[in-house]
């Protein structure tokens, strides 16, 4: 079990980084030949900036949209965040210069319980592709693939807090050899956590191929990444620009 979650996540690592590397390569190479940000739009690059941040941060265009999904879509997203500082205790040494912000009690317990709040989410979201007869008809199988592997990473970490603890020092030994390519530390096999590290594994290998990757591809969107200036600025995509140039060096 050691060697097979060994393979299993440097595996998932490195088709993670080269796959978000090759969309994020392919989002910055494709042209945008048209001025579309979705108005009312910000005539200023500052402008721009922070419009990204309130759309990442507080899901701007999603609250305006639709109540319920936003506050499903806040729910677990933030859960997710505190969930996410919490694990990182079980990745980085005591000597690490961020230890004593991550390993406190206060973000142990509330990423502890943040996992309810992250589960109440993905159940909104869940009963949203369910139950609503629009979006119901977009959804693709994998859209609930994707929603019910989180929704049992979340339940499996949650049987492993309050139900079935696990050894937690054995399981960062473990973690912490991962890291360092070292090999004297053995997982410590309990079936919660097998699900738990394997779904997650497993995740990390189907994000770059799936419509999780809203997450980068939100900065590349032209509706929300283009400057509202065109009266005042001819835009050209660069792919145009060359053929422009390469006509007028002709003539």
């Amino acid at each position: 079990m050691t060697l097979l979650f060994s393979i299993l996540f440097y595996l998932a690592l490195f088709v993670l980084v080269t796959g978000l590397a090759y969309k994020i390569r392919q989002y910055w190479k494709t042209p945008a030949p048209l001025k579309i940000p979705t108005m009312p739009a910000p005539v200023t690059r500052s402008g721009v900036a922070l419009r990204l941040f309130r759309e990442v941060v507080f899901f701007e265009s999603l609250f305006r949209s639709s109540k319920w999904t936003w506050l499903f879509g806040v729910m677990f997203h933030f859960g997710l965040l505190l969930a996410f500082l919490r694990h990182l205790r079980y990745v980085i040494s005591p000597d690490f210069i961020l230890w004593p912000l991550i390993d406190n009690w206060l973000v142990q317990f509330v990423g502890q319980y943040s996992s309810f709040m992250m589960l109440a989410g993905l159940l909104g979201l869940l009963g949203r592709r369910i139950f609503v007869d629009r979006v119901r008809y977009i959804s693709a199988p994998s859209d609930y693939l994707m929603l019910i592997m989180i929704i049992v990473i979340t339940l499996s970490g949650i049987v492993m807090s309050f139900i079935t603890p696990i050894d937690v020092v054995a399981l960062k030994a473990f973690m912490l050899d991962l890291i360092s390519s070292d090999s004297g530390n053995e997982f410590p096999v309990s079936l919660p956590l097998v699900i738990h590290l394997g779904l997650v594994a497993l995740l990390a290998i189907v994000f770059p191929f799936s419509k999780l990757l809203h997450a980068p591809g939100v900065f590349f969107s032209p509706t929300r990444n283009q400057v509202d200036n065109s009266r005042e600025k001819r835009h050209v995509a660069d792919w145009a620009l060359k053929l422009e140039t390469t006509a007028d060096a002709k003539e």
